[in-house]
């Protein structure tokens, strides 16, 4: 009778309720299993909420892309205006901008002619190396390219009025040359001491004879240590 007691005060609540430890296990055991199931079906749902954005993503995709081959006129597709329009506004910029470039005029290109009629002189002379003699005909080779080099000049061309070769020694080929330039009377004073200074001059006609080819040129190198010149005004 005192081990029947014991056993039934072993199995029973430690508090008295009545509760049988067996039950208690297994409802502990099927709490587990629901909490475990649940844990699963959380990370199912998650899977599935991943499909679906996928999903999704794909229709939106596949719906623009019906848009676009859908027909306006004919065999005329949605994505083919879409591609003229794109192009046409291309074009469209690319003639505004050459119209502009085309009918804009340089304020610095704008001038009157007339009005540059007070004269500056430049005298100087250079050494040719490469020959011994002096023919009219090179002479005038050489008169015409002095004027080219002035004419074509972006800072003095529009001062350049002419070059003259006047002179030379066929002993050591030295050749005197005379530049004139014509100043509008308004700006003659500054442009005789700044644009059309002898050390302007000089540097143009020094510089193109550093830049040229010996081998090029042959005959007609002139020595740009011989370059000399000065201002007669």
């Amino acid at each position: 009778m005192a081990e029947q007691i014991n056993m039934d005060l072993l199995t029973s609540d430690p508090k008295g309720n009545g509760v049988d430890t067996a039950e208690a296990t297994e409802t502990d055991a099927f709490l587990m299993k629901n909490n475990s199931s649940n844990g699963g079906m959380m990370d199912f749902d998650c899977e599935t909420g991943d499909q679906t954005k996928r999903k999704n993503k794909n229709c939106s995709f596949k719906k623009v892309k019906e848009q676009l081959n859908e027909k306006i006129i004919g065999k005329v597709r949605l994505w083919m205006v879409i591609t003229l329009l794109f192009v046409v506004i291309i074009l469209l910029i690319i003639i505004s901008l050459a119209t502009c470039a085309a009918l804009h005029k340089d304020e610095d290109d704008q001038f009157d002619h007339s009005l540059f009629t007070i004269p500056h002189y430049i005298n100087g002379s250079f050494q040719m190396s490469n020959f011994s003699s002096t023919s009219s005909l090179q002479v005038s080779v050489l008169q015409e390219k002095l004027a080219d080099l002035y004419r074509d000049s972006p800072a003095l061309g529009r001062y350049f009025s002419k070059a003259e070769i006047n002179g030379f020694r066929n002993d050591s080929i030295v050749i005197k040359y005379n530049l004139t330039f014509v100043l509008p009377e308004e700006q003659q004073e500054e442009l005789r001491n700044f644009t059309l200074s002898r050390e302007m001059v000089y540097n143009v006609f020094r510089q193109f004879l550093y830049d040229q080819d010996p081998v090029e040129v042959g005959v007609m190198h002139i020595d740009p240590d011989s370059l000399q010149m000065f201002s007669v005004n």
